[in-house]
This record gives C-alpha cells, structure tokens and sequence, in this order.
C-alpha cells in the first residue's frame, strides 16, 4: 500500500501545554479512519496537521508523500480536501452556495477576481446534485441552515478531487434527520470508485458512517487505541478513551455507546 499521511513520533506543545505527545500513526491509500476521543484529546490539532495547516513541535509528518517542512504548503492543500467548522466560519454570509464550492478550486473562501472555466461550474453543480442540494446553488451562506451548509461544506471539500479528505466534526450541529443523510452521503462517497482516503474527526460513535475500516482513539493527546475499526472500538478502549465505564455495540455497521 502507498502511505497518504504518516506521523513519527510527533508532539506539539503551546507553551507550557502539551498538545499531542509522541503520536506514531500512519494511513495508507484507500483507508477511511475515525479519530475519536473527547474533547481536549487532540483530535482537531491531529486534523490541522494532517491538512498542512499546523505543524508539530517535534517529530515528522509526511503528507501525500511531502514532508512537512520541506514542501511549499500552498502547492500541497489543495490535494487534500477539508471540511470545519473553523474554516466554514471564514465564509461572507453573501456568498452563494455555489460560490463557496467553486472558490475550493483556487483555494480561497468565495469568488473574487479568479476566473472559473465551464468544467469548474459544472463540475461544482454536479457535487451539489450529488449531495442534494442543487437546489440551493444560488442561495446565499447566510440563509442555510446547518444541515444545509453541512453539504455545501461536503461538496467544496471534494471540489478540488482531493487525495486526502479531512472531515472535522462534520454532524456537529445538526439534527437527526441531518446527521442521517449527511452520514448516508459519506457511506456512499467511500463506497465509489476513485474515493479518497478519508479521516473524520468525531467525539460520538453514533457519527460513524458505515464503511469506515480503522480507528484512531486519542485521549490527553496520546494515541489510545489504533488500527482496523472493529479493534478500536471495544468497550475496554473506548472506556480507557472517554474516562468512564461505556459497552460498545454494533449493529448494521454502525456503533453505539451507553454507560456500563
């Protein structure tokens, strides 16, 4: 297998703080990892490296075969596709739908001065079809609701055809009619031919589509548990993880967790 990200023994401090330490962790072409943990564990700083938007403190990170670094960061985002709420907060609530997404092929937030030919418009209202929400291509970020802009966010993600696509937390917010299509969407994006590899960043088993094949389970910014998903998620990890007694179930390929 071709390695898409890998982490040697990397840490990240903010003054007296320490982030993440020592997080060895590798995924490979075709994976779909979850990274799970609650909150403070280290999930999103892990997700913002991995988008070459944070570096480590100490350690080395490879991403899409660059190191970290050593490669110019504005020639390698846009190989990896990102969804967050950080990044969907940056958007002018005039923008339209269809704006928000198109702009992903530049690399900005919102049409400016570039110039889009006819293969990025349509290739922009084809990811909108595919997610439902064509409908709202000409309807300004500030009128969505979640759920809506949960699939704007999805669709300007996979605009630039990514190698890497990085979810954060991306049922956040959202209803459970929402939550369900959005996670229906996912299963069918990693279920396609071509389909990248994929990391989703989530602090509730319940968000975990179906399909998803390894776990990453941090807690205190150490890696807790790691590997093939059905591995990760067991009671006794999980319960290391989240700090309190917890049975895991599946059923259908999707995960649940209540208290012992």
């Amino acid at each position: 297998m071709t390695s898409v990200l890998r982490f040697d023994d990397v840490s990240l401090h903010r003054g007296t703080a320490q982030i993440l330490s020592h997080v060895n962790w590798s995924v490979e072409e075709g994976q779909h990892w979850v990274l799970l943990g609650p909150n403070g564990a280290g999930k999103t700083t892990i997700a913002r490296i991995a988008s070459a938007r944070l570096f480590p403190s100490t350690g080395t990170v490879d991403v899409l075969g660059e190191r970290l670094g050593a490669v110019d960061v504005s020639e390698l985002r846009p190989r990896i596709g990102l969804a967050s709420t950080a990044l969907a907060g940056r958007v002018q609530g005039g923008e339209s739908a269809l704006s928000v997404v198109l702009s992903a092929s530049y690399g900005s937030i919102g049409v400016w001065r570039q110039e889009y030919d006819d293969f990025d418009v349509e290739r922009a209202r084809a990811l909108l079809a595919a997610l439902d929400a064509l409908h709202l291509a000409e309807r300004s970020w500030a009128n969505l609701s979640s759920g809506e802009r949960k699939r704007i966010e999805l669709a300007r993600a996979l605009m630039p055809d990514p190698e890497l696509l990085i979810l954060d937390e991306p049922a956040a917010g959202l209803d459970l009619a929402g939550r369900e299509q959005l996670l229906a969407a996912l299963t069918e994006i990693i279920s396609g031919p071509g389909a990248p590899s994929m990391l989703l960043v989530t602090h509730h088993l319940e968000e975990i589509p179906v399909g998803f094949t390894h776990g990453l389970a941090l807690r205190g910014g150490r890696v807790v548990a790691s590997g093939p998903l059905d591995g990760v998620m067991t009671s006794q990890a999980i319960t290391t993880t989240f700090g309190l007694p917890l049975e895991i179930a599946k059923d259908r390929g999707r995960y649940t967790a209540r208290g012992a």
